[in-house]
């Protein structure tokens, strides 16, 4: 079977990179591309590296166009998916790789969001574990998923494994992520030109204000590991001259009376049948390098006994395995096709 696909926001970075790995799917007819000012242009003028793609035209983004589609993702800025799901019941599987539908608290997306509240859908990082069962099994055949953000899930995927065995203290985790501008969307801003990031490392949302800190305790405390109350996170993203790529570094302190062996067999439990998450071998760490176009988290992991702390540290590529590859890898779940169809594990180098 061949399903339709629209894509919205098809502009982007995130809408980009949606449409690069679906038009090497088997199973995919991308039939429409949307967008906002840019309607009416060629989508190769935004996106010239998508040669296969030239004859698209951007449509404006309305969901009567979206509509009478298979599939529809929704590559939209946040708070501005929600407009349209809504009016999109026909339609049989909605991604979205925004914001919109990503938590289950309405006071967390008001404290840091703002706006309306929509409903969540299936979070989109099969590999999370879910009271003891993998997230995956909760995307089979769903209709309605929400991709994650691309910090939150590297971040997620880190502890995740610690959290679940009680083999971590969650309630001191400190993580310190080196970002790519790619992250913060296509749009113009002073702070992302290359005169103000090259050469130079900058922190930003400091303090506990960045928006994926409650998608990140969200994840941790559906793992069933620890109550969400009791999940405290001190989260800081540095933005590097790199165009793509999250280099995320996350301590967290050792539960008493943990045993090493303890501690790296939960992440080799988690993760040692995982084709998209690789626990590397002790004394090895990733670099954002080795993941650039692959939908692959490295995650390298060390135990830090003078501190009495666990190190993880993970890459991941954020415009793939972060949100496309994520949202491409749950569409294959819920559709019941092959997990891996048009997803490398492996990266561009150099």
């Amino acid at each position: 079977m061949t399903y339709t696909v629209a894509v919205s926001g098809a502009s982007g970075y995130a809408g980009g990179e949606i449409l690069r790995l679906l038009a090497n799917h088997p199973d995919i007819e991308i039939r429409t591309v949307t967008a906002h000012s840019n309607a009416g242009q060629k989508l190769v003028e935004h996106q010239p590296h998508l040669r296969s793609l030239a004859h698209l035209e951007l449509q404006d983004t309305t969901p009567e166009i979206l509509a009478g589609h298979d599939i529809v993702f929704l590559a939209l800025p946040h708070g501005q998916s929600g407009q349209y799901t809504d009016a999109l019941g026909e339609v049989p599987l909605v991604i979205d790789a925004g914001a919109d539908h990503r938590l289950t608290s309405a006071d967390s997306w008001n404290a840091f969001y703002g706006g309306a509240f929509h409903e969540p859908w299936a979070y989109g990082v099969p590999e999370l574990t879910v009271n003891g069962v993998k997230q995956r099994e909760n995307l089979r055949g769903a209709t309605r998923i929400a991709a994650p953000g691309c910090n939150a899930s590297t971040v997620s995927l880190s502890l995740a494994p610690g959290v679940a065995a009680g083999v971590i203290d969650a309630s001191d985790i400190v993580t310190v992520l080196a970002v790519g501008p790619s992250g913060a969307g296509k749009s113009a801003k002073t702070n992302l030109l290359a005169s103000e990031i090259l050469g130079s490392a900058n922190p930003y949302a400091v303090g506990g204000t960045h928006r994926h800190i409650p998608e990140i305790r969200q994840a941790l405390a559906a793992t069933g590991g620890a109550a969400a109350s009791d999940i405290r996170i001190s989260f800081t993203p540095v933005l590097v001259p790199m165009s793509r790529g999250i280099l995320a570094t996350s301590t967290a302190p050792i539960a008493p009376g943990v045993s090493d062996a303890q501690i790296r067999d939960a992440w080799e439990s988690a993760y040692g049948d995982e084709t998209f998450v690789h626990l590397l071998p002790e004394g090895s760490f990733p670099r954002t390098a080795d993941v650039l176009g692959a939908n692959t988290a490295l995650v390298g992991l060390a135990i830090d006994r003078a501190a009495g702390r666990v190190v993880i540290v993970t890459a991941v590529d954020n415009l793939a395995k972060g949100t496309a590859g994520a949202a491409i890898q749950s569409m294959n779940i819920a559709l019941g096709l092959a997990e891996t169809t048009a997803l490398s594990i492996n990266g561009v180098a150099p």
